[in-house]
């Protein structure tokens, strides 16, 4: 037919609808057209390959004849001899051959139990069949990809085998379970892919990074890569062993908070790989006596000024420091040196990254779709829908992976408050209540205490620790009795209370002696971790060294005296790095601590000092048996305001210590203390000392309690109290 400019136009004869479907990449069962199939008595083969000129079958030769206008080409014939998994040879435009196995002649691999379990939000191990996964399908080697990705029309495979084109590997889906799977001979170790998402209600395109994912290429590129099996040999079975029968209840417990890129750096101001940083940390805790070590997320993220918190790899250790292997030799490492590794995990938001979770197939399936319940303002980022069954499975199944597979020894869960309160920073009308009217998240409870049973069931011994700043009653204790089933949690009142009194000039601080001592009306309601996080050394908060009042003297006194009344107080301990050694300027995430101050006296006094509050805290049970029980507390005086004096004894079963702290620059001479039992007391511990760069007034080091009463305490001792001081002492 002649149009009206003279030109001949031909037309394609119309396609049966499923191989239109598959032309125009929206079929949800690519299987249905593609692969081998019974027609007529005879086998047919029909391929989909676009930029191709011609193919054939390679066992035998035999060529696919083109359907005319199309990149769809069939083989039809006696397929006895064909076999059941074949192989395809094409040549591209360009001219290159090319041969593999056609991936629509393998069978799909899930079984229907793992889609139940993980359809019921209770599948432990979603991740090893989620995700992209190197097997072996009757001797063929390949990577099988599966996603669950309910509201897509149609998923495909893209990556650098495939020129990114999501019309070659369509995968299917399996049911009405949301979960789509191919199985790709031929993909190389470290190729890139990602997941093209057609949208079934509105058609739309969506490119997406997986998010099962282990493994991920270095920003500001953001593909998931297909890894093999780590090839690591874990060299830990002591440690982990140990871990298993753990009372860390009663076991000492300090822990350094570390941000990986900028603790230390290479000489070029590079990040270091994981194995370099274990060497170098471990040798550093180890000499300052920590117990812990406590990462920010090293979950893959895209921006490093997030320091993690914006996840989008919830599978996958950063590729910024190395891979996951090197990242399991990190914390082998450790462990074979006597060292724990903690995680901070972020299950309370994630980014809005177009590229990752965020409406992931067109529509909101991680997140809620009401602003309301589903995007935190403040942060601008996006809420996790605790109430469907996926995503809670998705989120159990990351805590999971890192206590399993990485052998980290806790997690540190981000942002608590938030996931508890509707309401959280919200502004009146700007939430949703529950189904009975309140504003807590009772999806999101459901989810912790589920979260906290399975991990302590699965990994015994390991923690999970709540960054919770509210009243929430009972977060550490056992769900069965009510509680959320948190190990422990950050005692976030003490932290502020103690840093705004130490901010305070010695001479006022008589004012606000109660901020000392109201702690201890709550300290035993909940397991505690006195933390000095990175949170209190940024955003204008100045480091903890700034935070102190007075001359360069009296701040580093009044510092030395701050870390001596956190290691007699009840509670696990944390500090953030660059603390234990009196960081001047706050914390600057994009570039390394300042390391040249340790060739300062009074910095490497106040290292030395931390070094050894760790090792007294580590090592004399009365410091640390009874963190979190009463009967391992007592006050002698709690009520010196006037001179700003604090005094009490700290108990396990068979010692005594007796914790003595001044905090203003006047010394008291023959200072009468009571003591609760008869018997010799050695000093063991005296911030003010020469070695830490104190004012190093002579203090006696061994005392004999007399039998005077005093401070309704049935013995005494009379001892010299240093300026800004804090003095521990032992019960022979």
């Amino acid at each position: 037919m002649a149009s009206g400019t003279g030109r001949k136009v031909t037309t394609r004869p119309s396609l049966p609808d499923p191989l239109q479907r598959i032309i125009d990449a929206r079929h949800h069962d690519p299987f249905e057209v593609l692969g081998r199939h019974k027609d007529d008595g005879q086998t047919l083969v029909r391929v989909f390959i676009p930029w191709c000129t011609q193919v054939r079958l390679t066992e035998t030769g035999a060529p696919l004849q083109r359907i005319e206008g199309t990149d769809l080409f069939e083989w039809r014939g006696d397929g006895s001899n064909l076999p059941e998994h074949y192989q395809l040879t094409w040549t591209d435009n360009d001219g290159v051959e090319w041969t593999d196995y056609d991936p629509y002649c393998f069978p799909a691999l899930i079984g229907d139990l793992d889609l139940h379990w993980f359809g019921e939000g209770r599948h432990l191990h979603a991740y090893r069949f989620l995700g992209a996964h190197f097997r072996e399908v009757d001797g063929i080697d390949g990577v099988h990809f599966a996603v669950w990705a309910p509201g897509a029309e149609r998923i495909s495979v893209v990556g650098d085998w495939n020129r990114w084109d999501g019309r070659r590997h369509p995968m299917r889906v399996r049911g009405g379970s949301g979960i789509w799977e191919l199985f790709i001979p031929g993909v190389s170790s470290h190729s890139h892919y990602k997941f093209e998402i057609r949208n079934r209600e509105h058609g739309t395109i969506h490119v997406k990074c997986d998010p099962y994912g282990q493994a991920f290429e270095l920003r500001p590129g953001n593909a998931s890569l297909a890894m093999r099996p780590g090839q690591h040999h874990w060299q830990d079975q002591t440690w982990m062993e140990a871990r298993h029968e753990l009372d860390w209840l009663h076991a000492p417990m300090s822990i350094y908070e570390v941000h990986l890129g900028s603790w230390q750096r290479d000489e070029q101001g590079q990040f270091l790989n994981y194995r370099e940083l274990a060497e170098r940390l471990v040798s550093w805790v180890t000499e300052l006596g920590f117990t812990h070590i406590e990462l920010l997320p090293i979950t893959e993220h895209p921006l490093d000024a997030s320091w993690g918190y914006q996840t989008t790899g919830y599978f996958a250790p950063t590729s910024r420091f190395g891979s996951a292997d090197d990242f399991r030799w990190f914390v082998d490492f450790c462990h074979q040196h006597g060292v724990g590794v903690l995680l901070d995990w972020a299950p309370g938001h994630f980014p809005k990254d177009d590229w990752a979770l965020a409406r992931f197939d067109g529509s909101p399936l991680y997140e809620h779709e009401d602003p309301r319940r589903g995007e935190h303002r403040d942060w601008g980022t996006l809420i996790f829908n605790y109430g469907r069954n996926e995503v809670r499975n998705f989120l159990l199944s990351s805590a999971i992976f890192w206590l399993e597979e990485m052998h980290i020894d806790g997690l540190r869960v981000d942002a608590v408050a938030s996931m508890l309160y509707l309401d959280y920073s919200r502004d009146p009308g700007d939430w949703i209540p529950n189904e009975y009217g309140g504003r807590e998240n009772l999806e999101a409870i459901h989810f912790l205490r589920h979260l906290n049973e399975v991990t302590h069931s699965e990994a015994p011994g390991s923690m999970v620790i709540a960054e919770e700043s509210t009243a929430w009653p009972q977060v550490t204790r056992p769900v069965d009795v009510g509680g959320l089933g948190f190990s422990m949690k950050w005692n976030m009142g003490w932290m502020h209370d103690t840093l705004q009194y130490m901010s305070k000039e010695p001479v006022h601080r008589k004012f606000h002696h109660s901020q000392l001592t109201f702690g201890l009306l709550y300290a035993f309601n909940e397991n505690f971790v006195l933390p000095f996080s990175h949170d209190e050394v940024v955003h204008g908060k100045g480091s903890m060294l700034d935070k102190m009042p007075g001359d360069s003297w009296q701040r580093f006194a009044n510092l030395r005296l701050l870390y001596t009344f956190m290691y007699t107080y009840p509670g696990k301990k944390l500090l953030f790095m660059g603390s234990e050694f009196g960081q001047y300027a706050e914390w600057n995430a994009d570039t390394e601590l300042d390391w040249h101050l340790m060739e300062d006296e009074r910095h490497a006094g106040l290292k030395q000092l931390l070094g050894d509050l760790n090792r007294l805290h580590r090592y004399e049970p009365a410091l640390h048996q009874y963190d979190f029980e009463a009967e391992g507390f007592r006050w002698i005086d709690c009520n010196d305001a006037d001179r700003s004096l604090l005094s009490y004894a700290r108990r396990s079963d068979g010692q005594l210590s007796i914790a003595l702290m001044n905090f203003t620059p006047v010394p008291h001479q023959r200072f009468r203390l009571g003591v609760p039992e008869h018997g010799s007391y050695h000093l063991a511990l005296n911030s003010d000392a020469g070695f830490y760069s104190g004012s190093d007034m002579p203090v006696q080091s061994d005392y004999q309690s007399e039998s005077v009463p005093w401070m309704n305490q049935p013995v005494s001792i009379v001892i010299d109290i240093p300026p800004l001081a804090g003095l521990v002492l032992l019960k022979s």
